[in-house]
């Protein structure tokens, strides 16, 4: 039996009707660009993370940038964030002016570790070459980091929070969702994610009115309140959500929370049966996940991987390299060892078939190759 690693097909075919007749809506009135769904959707998504504010955006990426340019950032503002994530994360800091400075991860959630926040906000406070000014704190795999104690440190130093929850739309955290946490959420509606689109697109939360409007402004070139697109009052993006995007993403999100029960009862037969040979994942207490990935760690994932490939199931390797050894901020001058946590699970995470569509003999056949491997 085929075992597809994301399934949009199945989902696809199942919702077919609907999902053909929202498109059809938007190709019969031709608003291709700022259509009315734009708006409904916007509004069904702050009601759904419990916000004021909700405004769509072109990506996940843009999502993150958008209300970092709100904060007039320069490259000696420091933006605290971790480097076991995808490179978005730290790259949005970067595009936005600001400089990220790394930090060492939860060796059980693969979360911003808050201790290790408070020390080098300290360290880079004392230093006096970088100035703090806030943390993009990420939601990795489907549970949300630990927000009542990075808004303590957050409130100590006068700093910004940005939620990446990316990985995590729909995950509660103490009878709050994802989204709505420090002065902006954002996330992704990249197909692979939990809550998909057929292409790119994104959301930003906030409660904060001004930001938004700002936001507003810059998420099409900076344009003026009053609607003239020539009058421009700053350097903005072209970051827009297409009208058809946001179609699409108001009949899925209707068997939205159905994907999620299911994506819930999967990972809990993975943990029952794999618990035993391998690091399964933690979701902390008063929380839940939106299991964005299913993700173990395994001693010898070399020799996991290729059994897997041998017997044709697909996996995924979230993420080889931290961001801090990456090409790209080798001007940073960051070395091997400099985040042992990070660098360790770097080494043996491994991402397993994970959607709403799993069949229960699929789930037993990955689980025994892996268990099987190891055994011998």
């Amino acid at each position: 039996m085929t075992t597809p690693f994301i399934d949009l097909k199945t989902q696809y075919i199942e919702n077919k009707s609907s999902i053909d007749a929202a498109i059809q809506k938007v190709l019969t009135h031709g608003q291709y660009i700022m259509g009315p769904e734009i708006e409904e959707l916007e509004a069904k998504l702050a009601a759904y993370v419990g916000v004021s504010h909700a405004l769509t955006c072109s990506s996940g990426t843009d999502a993150l940038v958008l209300p970092m340019m709100t904060k007039g950032l320069t490259r000696s503002d420091a933006i605290f964030t971790t480097p076991f994530t995808f490179f978005a994360s730290a790259e949005a800091i970067t595009l936005a002016g600001g400089t990220p400075v790394f930090v060492d991860i939860d060796p059980d959630t693969y979360n911003i570790d808050p201790k290790s926040l408070a020390e080098k906000i300290e360290k880079i406070s004392n230093e006096g070459i970088l100035t703090p000014r806030g943390i993009l704190a990420v939601d990795l795999f489907g549970i949300t980091a630990n927000y009542d104690e990075i808004q303590k440190i957050a409130n100590t130093y006068n700093l910004f929070v940005i939620e990446d929850s990316a990985q995590s739309f729909g995950a509660n955290y103490r009878g709050k969702k994802a989204c709505s946490f420090g002065d902006v959420g954002t996330t992704s509606f990249y197909p692979a994610k939990p809550l998909g689109c057929y292409g790119d697109g994104g959301a930003i939360f906030t409660n904060d009115s001004s930001m938004h409007q700002e936001m507003i402004s810059l998420r099409v070139h900076g344009q003026a309140h009053s609607g003239n697109k020539y009058d421009n009052t700053r350097v903005g993006l072209n970051a827009r959500m297409d009208t058809i995007q946001a179609a699409v993403l108001l009949e899925k999100i209707k068997f939205y929370e159905s994907e999620l029960q299911a994506r819930n009862a999967i990972a809990d037969l993975y943990s029952a049966r794999l618990q035993e040979y391998v690091k399964t994942p933690i979701v902390p207490n008063e929380q839940t996940s939106v299991w964005a990935q299913y993700s173990i760690q395994v001693p010898d994932r070399k020799k996991v991987c290729n059994t897997l490939q041998e017997n044709n199931i697909p996996f995924a390797i979230f993420y080889p390299t931290p961001i801090h050894l990456s090409t790209a901020y080798a001007e940073l001058k960051y070395k091997p060892n400099d985040f042992p946590v990070s660098e360790s699970v770097a080494g043996k995470i491994l991402s397993l078939p994970m959607h709403p569509y799993l069949k229960e003999e699929q789930i037993e056949t990955v689980c025994d190759t892996i268990i099987n491997c190891l055994a011998n």
